[in-house]
């Protein structure tokens, strides 16, 4: 993400410390995914708000210009006017939080933002993703093209190994996952982390971000993470410079819902052809 976190002195005993009770931890996480978490009323504002945290992504194989062309229009036109139009929220100007894209698709997504008159920012994972084991140079060297390609956000990928020795690295944002792995974003290993940054607020004053990515794809999942970070964090955090939500197919179930919410009946494949 943009440079926010000036730096603080890092304080490894404090680190020590920490212990998590994960049975507690688990009971929590069952908590919210068993709720209803959204009043039924309420739900199309919470989901258009959710919209606006999606960093829009592809990050596949057989990613082209014209694919990516196509994710920066859906970026900028999430949800069909129509629908927008009913809600009476058309000029509200919404967005999704940005795209992200491979460093070698960075220049197409820009060109095709500009072309349509947006500034949604561009997103690139860098630094050997979703692995992170290349060299430092290799690693710095493409979050500098990455840049120099107009890319005003990196997902940096970290090098594992040296936490797992202890060799902490500072941040702006804390991401879950890769959402190349296996396991990605789940709700337990999220509230650690959510209450990790709490911590950390409290002890500094300094706010980190949050990014969750990977097998978050339904409407009501985006509704029980953002549940999950105005609890845990407060208000405050539920901000696109504070909270992101790492996603390729998650804007086309919202739009869905927005859709039934709209007319009472749930969209043929025709009916939203951009999703």
């Amino acid at each position: 993400m943009s440079a926010r976190n000036l730096g603080t002195e890092l304080d490894l005993s404090w680190i020590s410390k920490i212990q998590v009770n994960q049975p507690a931890v688990l009971r929590r996480a069952e908590q919210i995914q068993a709720r209803r978490v959204v009043k039924k009323e309420w739900q199309a504002a919470w989901l258009l708000k959710a919209v606006t945290f999606i960093d829009l992504t592809t990050l596949s194989g057989d990613d082209t210009s014209s694919n990516v062309q196509r994710l920066c229009y859906k970026a900028k036109y999430p949800i069909r006017e129509d629908l927008l139009k009913a809600l009476n929220v058309h000029d509200k100007g919404l967005t999704t939080a940005a795209v992200c894209v491979y460093p070698a698709r960075v220049c197409d997504a820009v060109k095709a933002l500009k072309a349509a008159g947006s500034t949604i920012p561009v997103a690139s994972v860098a630094t050997g993703f979703p692995a992170g084991q290349t060299h430092l140079k290799t690693r710095l060297e493409e979050i500098r093209l990455a840049v120099e390609d107009g890319a005003t956000e990196i997902d940096v990928v970290i090098n594992r190994t040296l936490v797992l020795t202890g060799q902490w690295e500072g941040s702006d944002f804390i991401k879950t996952s890769t959402g190349k792995e296996t396991v990605n974003a789940t709700f337990p290993v999220a509230i650690v982390m959510l209450r990790a940054i709490r911590d950390f607020f409290w002890k500094t004053g300094n706010k980190i971000g949050f990014k969750p990515a990977g097998g978050i794809r339904s409407a009501k999942d985006s509704l029980a993470w953002l549940s999950l970070i105005k609890e845990e964090l407060g208000d405050e955090w539920l901000t696109p410079e504070l909270f992101r939500i790492g996603a390729s197919t998650l804007l086309s179930d919202i739009e869905r819902q927005i859709y039934h919410h709209v007319t009472g009946r749930y969209a043929a494949y025709h009916d939203l052809p951009m999703s």
